[in-house]
């Protein structure tokens, strides 16, 4: 039986935690605990008292998220707050949250794993914040139709806005929210971006600045490196591991 911090400081070291700088408000790494022994892994993509329900009933007690639950604290514990801690201190479940540095590993991460799944390979980073790369560029010889066309088979919707190369040389990846990615592609000498979601803005900014964009959901796009990370810690410290979907369509 693994313990708790064993697995806290796993995950700490293999994601490099300690080394990116978050969102405001953000808080990476283990924000609830648990008795101290783990028997089970789970990984979600956002914490939120359905997922955790969903994971004390698969009898989960460490659950790794990649939207945690500290984005504007402080809060009381009150209402949905309070459901959300009750639920998971009632089932001893621990929660571990990682969100930067789970986009921009070269390895499990989710742009890293983007790449890949489309038979790429990460080249070079994209989106540097503070010395860390949260996106990644991948050169590619794909033309824009098979580029679409494998997208679709990994994502049940697929936005394609397509005014940039017709066979673009490299393309950048940023899961979730693309909309900081979009200003930083013709600087990266890129002109291609696959994403998970963009403002309404960017339609008429891809015209103008002849882009390719492929938006494929934010929470699509997010389920990579969660599920990478919990896989690889079960077979460290063998130990079961599920995935907790919420079929999120947005």
């Amino acid at each position: 039986m693994a313990t708790l911090a064993e697995l806290v400081r796993y995950c700490d070291q293999r994601t490099r935690r300690a080394a990116f700088k978050d969102a405001p408000g953000a808080f990476n790494g283990l924000q609830v605990e648990n008795n101290g022994r783990v028997t089970r892994i789970g990984a979600a993509v956002d914490a939120g008292v359905v997922p955790f329900q969903q994971a004390v009933a698969a009898g989960v007690d460490f659950l790794i998220v990649h939207h945690g639950m500290y984005w504007d604290m402080p809060r009381p514990l009150t209402g949905a707050a309070y459901e959300r801690v009750a639920t998971l201190v009632r089932g001893n479940c621990a929660l571990y949250s990682n969100h930067l540095p789970l986009d921009g590993h070269p390895e499990i991460g989710n742009n890293a794993l983007l790449a890949r799944q489309l038979g790429l390979k990460r080249s070079r980073p994209f989106l540097v914040r503070d010395g860390e790369a949260i996106g990644c560029i991948a050169a590619s010889r794909l033309s824009r139709a098979a580029l679409r066309a494998r997208l679709g088979r990994h994502y049940d919707r697929v936005i394609a806005i397509e005014h940039g190369s017709a066979t673009p040389r490299a393309i950048a990846f940023c899961s979730g929210a693309g909309n900081s990615a979009v200003p930083e592609l013709l600087p990266a000498g890129v002109d291609t971006l696959v994403t998970g979601e963009l403002r309404e803005e960017f339609f008429n900014r891809a015209q103008e600045e002849k882009l390719n964009l492929y938006l494929c959901g934010h929470y699509a796009t997010e389920v990579h490196a969660v599920q990478a990370l919990a896989a690889e810690l079960a077979r460290k410290f063998k130990l079961p591991w599920a995935f907790i979907s919420t079929g999120n369509p947005l």
